[in-house]
């Protein structure tokens, strides 16, 4: 009888940690793949823009970043990004105005016109960064191969893994991933412990890290001064730049379905992006060559010599950058929106150490940069992570933390930078 009972009793149930085993060689093989798409899609994208914006200027006798080539060079973006929206199968995905980090699973068919129309973008000179259509383009595809490989495994797990690798090879390092996620579990009923949950996309994110590493070699320090003990003053002003970053990048979030809206009048791609492309080479032939692109290459070049502009200088490669962010983002280019709010968050704090010098840089750079992103992004871990990669100096973060408090009440509950697919401002 009690042999009997034996046989009967339902099994022991497995340990956690065995549970989570069969997630890590999946998760490796995402974080490989996502992070080589990334870095696949960023060099086609450089020998491009180096053929755009030197060899052919060169050859043709024009200046490389002279007003004339930018109007030329940001229009002829504009058709050639409208032609791959209007006749690609797909038209290169949704409306980049309605999609953020968390992706859609879009089609196979559409994927070739969204990966066209991104590289056309990053080597054409719009203000926006390869993150939104590169994790769309990733979902995707490990969405697609995870339910032939393996079709047992939740449907749902293979989205947040090519999230998780996307993001860990953006920023070459897992925590940004962690933090996203984190803060997207907050708002959600889960089972188990936080790290049961995020085991298996942190896995993914370091690898998608590491590859980025090891291939490229991202560095975001941009090698400020160093920034030694904080004082009052210190916090006075990472308080009151944070905030003012905050205030900038709400006055665009507001704008943004009016622009939107305004181009969206055009109705056909061939149409709205052109006219798109033509503001930006407007706007880029007054903030200068620094205010094209995504952003990364030419913050450096700002943070390399902190004296070398002027605030009014600074203040106006602010003003237009954001400007050109906000046009970009509305007129259907295929790209995100971080990386041209970072340059905007480091214009605004070298605008304020040019202002008063006695603001270092370090302090007016990671506080702008923060203020801005938190009304772009709302995403208050990322932002304060992204802020503090920037100067590299632990110092900063407590200022960070406690800048950011003033900055959050300002844009909590307010609308942020992605709309609805009616064209209303998501909050």
């Amino acid at each position: 009888m009690a042999q009997d009972s034996a046989r009967q009793a339902p099994p022991s149930p497995a340990s956690p940690a065995r549970a989570l085993l069969p997630a890590i060689p999946p998760a490796l093989v995402v974080g490989v793949l996502a992070s080589l798409l990334l870095l696949l899609v960023s060099e086609v994208a450089e020998q491009l823009q180096d053929v755009l914006w030197k060899n052919l200027p060169d050859a043709l006798g024009v200046g490389r970043y002279s007003v004339l080539w930018m109007v030329v060079m940001l229009t002829a973006t504009g058709i050639a990004v409208g032609l791959v929206v209007w006749k690609a199968p797909g038209h290169a995905g949704p409306d980049p105005a309605t999609t953020g980090l968390d992706a859609p699973v879009l089609p196979l068919v559409v994927l070739p016109g969204l990966l066209l129309a991104t590289m056309l973008m990053l080597a054409g000179g719009p203000s926006l960064g390869p993150e939104n259509p590169i994790i769309a383009v990733n979902v995707a595809l490990v969405y697609w191969l995870g339910h032939r490989l393996l079709p047992r495994a939740p449907g749902r797990v293979w989205p947040v893994l090519a999230e998780a690798a996307t993001i860990g090879a953006l920023f070459g390092t897992p925590v940004a991933a962690a933090l996203l996620i984190s803060e997207a579990l907050a708002g959600r009923q889960t089972e188990g412990p936080l790290w049961d949950n995020v085991f298996a996309p942190l896995v993914a994110a370091a690898t998608g890290a590491m590859t980025a590493t090891l291939v490229a070699r991202p560095n975001f320090d941009l090698g400020l001064p160093p920034f030694g003990q904080p004082d009052w003053g210190d916090l006075l002003s990472a308080m009151v730049i944070a905030s003012v970053g905050a205030l900038l990048g709400m006055a665009a979030v507001r704008a943004f379905p009016y622009v939107h809206g305004a181009f969206a009048r055009l109705r056909h791609p061939m149409l709205v992006l052109p006219a798109g492309g033509v503001v930006l080479g407007l706007l880029a032939a007054l903030g200068g060559h620094l205010t094209l692109f995504k952003g990364l290459d030419e913050v450096a070049e700002l943070a390399h010599d902190p004296e070398g502009w002027t605030a009014g200088e600074f203040a106006t490669m602010t003003v237009v950058k954001l400007a050109a962010l906000l046009v970009a983002a509305s007129c259907g280019f295929r790209g995100g929106r971080i990386f041209p709010a970072v340059f905007v968050g480091v214009a605004l704090g070298l605008t304020a150490h040019a202002v008063v010098p006695a603001v270092h840089p370090a302090v007016g750079v990671a506080t702008g940069v923060l203020g801005v992103l938190l009304a772009i992004t709302r995403q208050g871990w990322v932002s304060l992570f992204v802020a503090a990669v920037l100067v590299s100096s632990p110092a900063v973060i407590a200022l960070l933390c406690i800048a950011s408090l003033p900055a959050w009440l300002l844009v909590t509950g307010r609308p942020q930078m992605q709309l609805r697919e009616d064209g209303t401002a998501i909050r």
